[in-house]
């Protein structure tokens, strides 16, 4: 296995959030490549007593490196939409080159919002997800099932749905998913407000 894969994991004064859903996603990489885990999280995991860290993680089939890195959350309040048909990022790999080369298209903007194939998928930091005044739903395909996502997928605090560039406009609020800001609702009434 030559690919180097992440997980980032919050930590609030030496408190780990969510960690089995972390550990899921790191043994379903491990089970695609017909590996067996490497390690689990809880044993390697070691975070600083006080403060709000972004624990990093970084793990192929022979090695795993452990850092804490200061969190401070990036604001985003707006997205350009970016088509792009060919990228493929289905696990949280480390090299988040195409992305990175991606965001580079945000103009004016906070971020991106990936759009494959016709369908709105994530931001180059986050899952989103639309409320229509009654349900917030997810996009279908996203680029990566993030574990945020997944968590509020099995708790049905939101639902999946094919979600097109058109569609937004019919939403009235917008959030983004990530294990550091957790449920982040960042537009109030008008979706269309946060497209630039």
């Amino acid at each position: 296995m030559n690919k180097k894969y992440l997980e980032s994991i919050k930590v609030i004064d030496g408190e780990i959030f969510h960690l089995q859903w972390h550990q899921s996603r790191v043994d379903s990489v491990f089970n695609s490549l017909s590996c067996k885990s490497l390690f689990l999280l809880k044993e390697i995991i070691n975070p600083p007593a006080h403060g709000l860290y972004r624990c990093r993680v970084i793990y192929d089939a022979l090695h795993v490196e452990v850092s804490y890195i200061p969190y401070i959350k990036r604001s985003i309040k707006t997205l350009k939409l970016v088509h792009n048909d060919t990228i493929e990022y289905s696990k949280k790999y480390a090299n988040r080159e195409l992305l990175e080369e991606l965001y580079l298209l945000h103009e004016h903007c906070d971020d991106i919002l990936i759009v494959k194939n016709n369908y709105v998928t994530d931001t180059t930091i986050a899952n989103i997800a639309f409320f229509d005044g009654v349900k917030w739903f997810t996009p279908k395909h996203p680029l990566l099932c993030g574990t945020t996502r997944a968590r509020f997928l099995y708790e049905k605090k939101i639902f999946e749905k094919n979600i097109t560039p058109a569609d937004i406009k019919t939403f009235k609020r917008v959030a983004l998913m990530n294990a550091m800001i957790d449920f982040d609702i960042i537009t109030e009434d008008n979706c269309e407000d946060i497209i630039c």
